[in-house]
């Protein structure tokens, strides 16, 4: 039976009888205004399905492949870098970013935007035209790739990339200039490089103006409309000043969060548009910092988002870390949207030694067994390219996990850039940031604490480890060191510790103690170590690290 709208009443009709006909022409009008209310409750019911999907892994690839690594211009010649030995492993969804280092520049086969197909200088062996020429887009590549293996592919777009502001760097130059969007709008950057701005790169767009997020939404809709793709990612870690006032230092205004929440908006009805077309959702998550004040401070309204589904999935972390990972759980789950957090590169500055183990295998099994044991949907990797690395089929797996030595750190990344490049994060940061980068100072008769968090459960070890904690003072005299410093953990005193001669290096004054501690004294979740010094003790010594080292006897590795 096919439905008409009524005609309007003829003249010489009752009033009853016209009544009657207006009633069901409105009546039917609501019912025509209701047809699309149903399709968005079945398409978020549809989402809300395909976002319980298992994501063990999460595979962050930058995209550069064809810009810098690639040989000959093939499908196999790109999947063989990074991704081909991926099948097989935890990981359950690539996120692909199409270059996008400065917005506007990619390697996908966009109209909107501009394709990344350069070969001048730092630049002379970049096949994306090459490979666009052949009729070989990247992001198909990785779709069919994806599909073959039952993977999850979703694009991935890095907001404000300012890869492009960095002049001490050839391809910084070369890439602005081939950015045509930024070179005809100048107004919509933050500043240039002789005037740079307060904080961030100084070509970054200011989402601020209407143009930016217009042209940024035109870029996301083709997307969606043209590949198959089961997500788009919006990583605003990449990076974090989006709006001209917090490039001149000032905390974001409601009219910025208003116009990002707007952006956001727009995403989701093309998003949904275009899986209503397909007949299959179109997943959208954010890449974010791990607090909701801290978002609003820079822009970005993420406890709106997720209250009136803007998105079905977050990815929370970074080059920072601002709250226990518990806190980014416990709000995911209040909303009914899966979270999963990021293990980055630790870029502390000071002590390279200190840095590499931050960024080893032990230590990024360490990081993961707390984001498993704070209850997260899964581990997201940026920054980590090699498909070889053994964490690719052990991360994903807690249970594995736990019969895995592992090290554990009170914090990996410290405050980050945040605190000398983006927006200031230390009035938002609830957690120990303690690293070469930021010691702290030990004052004569007083107690220093610091807490770091252990995601084993070591009374459910079928196998008993060895854990050692080290801590690392500067200024220290040689002799022993109970002499100086008390050390507690959990409330127990430690008895004396020992030089750790491995790890010190005799060329400076930076020591590590090591204390070897029952199983016993450490609990899953927070930790609390407390350093007592003396008042004989020197005037200048600073705590400058703290590590737990947990390893299980030889056969487990």
């Amino acid at each position: 039976m096919t439905n008409a709208i009524p005609h309007p009443p003829r003249p010489g009709r009752s009033y009853k009888s016209r009544l009657f006909g207006l009633g069901a022409c409105w009546r039917w009008i609501a019912l025509l205004a209701m047809q699309p209310l149903a399709a968005a409750e079945s398409m978020r019911a549809l989402r809300q399905q395909v976002a319980e999907r298992p994501r063990p892994l999460i595979f962050n690839n930058d995209g550069n492949e064809p810009v810098y690594l690639m040989k000959v211009p093939t499908a196999e010649e790109l999947l063989r870098h990074r991704t081909t030995k991926l099948a097989g492993s935890h990981v359950g969804t690539i996120f692909y970013c199409t270059w996008g280092s400065g917005v506007g520049l990619f390697t996908h086969n966009t109209k909107v935007a501009e394709v990344f197909d350069t070969k001048e200088g730092y630049f002379s062996t970049n096949l994306t035209r090459d490979l666009l020429d052949a009729g070989i887009d990247p992001l198909n590549v990785m779709i069919e790739f994806g599909r073959k293996h039952r993977i999850e592919v979703f694009w991935s777009m890095r907001m404000n990339d300012v890869h492009d502001s960095n002049t001490n760097y050839v391809w910084g130059p070369l890439t602005f200039k081939s950015n045509r969007f930024k070179l005809r709008h100048p107004e919509y950057l933050f500043g240039t490089a002789e005037h740079p701005p307060k904080i961030g790169g100084w070509s970054g767009v200011d989402y601020g103006q209407a143009g930016v997020r217009d042209y940024v939404f035109r870029i996301i809709e083709e997307v969606c409309q043209n590949y198959a793709v089961d997500g788009i990612e919006l990583d605003f870690n990449r990076y974090p000043v989006l709006f001209k006032s917090n490039a001149m230092g000032r905390q974001a205004t409601n009219a910025d969060r208003a116009g990002m929440t707007d952006l956001l908006r727009r995403v989701r009805v093309a998003a949904d548009a275009a899986g209503a077309n397909r007949g299959r959702p179109i997943l959208i998550t954010a890449r974010v910092p791990d607090s909701v004040e801290y978002c609003r401070a820079i822009g970005l309204d993420l406890e709106h988002w997720l209250r009136n589904d803007l998105l079905d999935m977050m990815t929370i972390g970074g080059y920072f870390q601002l709250n226990p990972w518990e806190y980014s759980v416990a709000l995911a789950r209040k909303y009914g949207v899966k979270v999963y957090s990021s293990i980055d590169d630790a870029r502390i500055r000071r002590l390279p030694a200190n840095r590499a183990m931050r960024n080893s295998v032990l230590s990024r099994r360490g990081q993961a067994m707390n984001l498993w044991a704070a209850g997260v949907d899964g581990i997201y990797m940026f920054n980590a390219f090699d498909p070889n690395d053994p964490l690719w089929r052990e991360l994903g797996d807690p249970k594995l996990l736990a019969t895995l030595d592992k090290d554990y750190f009170a914090s990996v990344r410290g405050r980050g850039y945040a605190a000398v490049t983006w927006y200031p994060n230390a009035k938002f940061q609830n957690v120990a940031f303690l690293n070469p980068d930021a010691p702290l100072p030990l004052r004569a008769g007083r107690k220093t604490t610091v807490s770091f968090y252990v995601g084993d459960d070591f009374t459910q070890a079928p196998i008993i480890p060895k854990t050692v904690l080290r801590l690392q003072f500067k200024n220290l005299p040689d002799e022993s060191t109970s002499r100086f410093v008390g050390i507690e953990l959990n409330g127990t005193l430690l008895p004396e510790g020992q030089l750790d001669q491995k790890l010190t290096s005799w060329l400076d004054l930076d020591k590590w103690i090591e204390f070897e501690v029952s199983p016993t004294l450490l609990k899953q979740g927070e930790n609390i170590v407390s350093v007592i010094l003396n008042p004989t003790g020197p005037t200048t010594a600073q705590w400058i690290d703290l590590l737990l080292t947990v390893r299980f006897p030889s056969a487990q590795k």
